[in-house]
């Protein structure tokens, strides 16, 4: 896995980006359940290489954004922690990073013609 912060490309099916968006916020609340203290969008996205744009999406979805005195916050509701809980329950395929083989594709001249 290489350190960029990015997203899928745009625009997304309908099943696409249900299957995004409930990715992102499996990875959110699981890194949020094990934050002690406060995070920000940013360190969110400097931990998950999502955009903040797909990150604010995943919290609004979760109506995990709350105002509270003056500024926003991120709130985990009773409803999003029990799911949590079940879903840690649940066996889950996870994949090795170090097991990723990724080359960048080179383009000769003639082939960007196309591009």
């Amino acid at each position: 896995v290489h350190p960029k912060v990015g997203s899928p490309e745009k625009p997304l099916y309908d099943l696409g980006l249900l299957s995004y968006r409930t990715y992102w916020a499996e990875i959110i609340v699981e890194l949020l359940m094990s934050v002690d203290g406060e995070i920000s969008v940013e360190e969110l996205s400097q931990r998950t290489y999502f955009t903040t744009q797909d990150i604010m999406h995943a919290l609004f979805n979760l109506d995990a954004i709350r105002y509270y005195h003056g500024q926003h916050c991120i709130v985990l509701s009773e409803r999003v922690v029990e799911s949590y809980e079940r879903f840690k329950k649940k066996k889950h395929r996870k994949i090795d990073p170090s097991c990723l083989k990724w080359t960048p594709k080179v383009f000769t001249q003639a082939e960007l013609r196309y591009i």
